[in-house]
């Protein structure tokens, strides 16, 4: 399963299941997808994570100048509607 940057994805396993969380990258020399949702795991200190324990949604979220607080607000706003 292909993860591209700026996906937004759901945490299906772990102690974050449940999290919407944004992909900022991938680990392909281990096959993991680096995530972060601007809380827990901010940008600065994003989270390596299994892509078989991430959901895909069809939202997109633009990394250019991209900051922990954007970020909360946008997934927010989707964990809303």
């Amino acid at each position: 399963m292909e993860f591209e940057k700026g996906y937004v994805v759901i945490s299906r396993a772990g102690r974050d299941k449940g999290y919407y969380m944004a992909v900022i990258g991938t680990d392909d020399e281990k096959d993991f997808v680096i995530v972060a949702d601007g809380k827990e795991r901010p940008l600065e200190r994003p989270k390596r994570k299994n892509p078989k324990h991430l959901q895909k949604t069809n939202y997109k979220i633009d990394l250019e100048q991209l900051t922990d607080k954007k970020l909360r607000r946008f997934l927010n706003d989707l964990k809303k509607s």
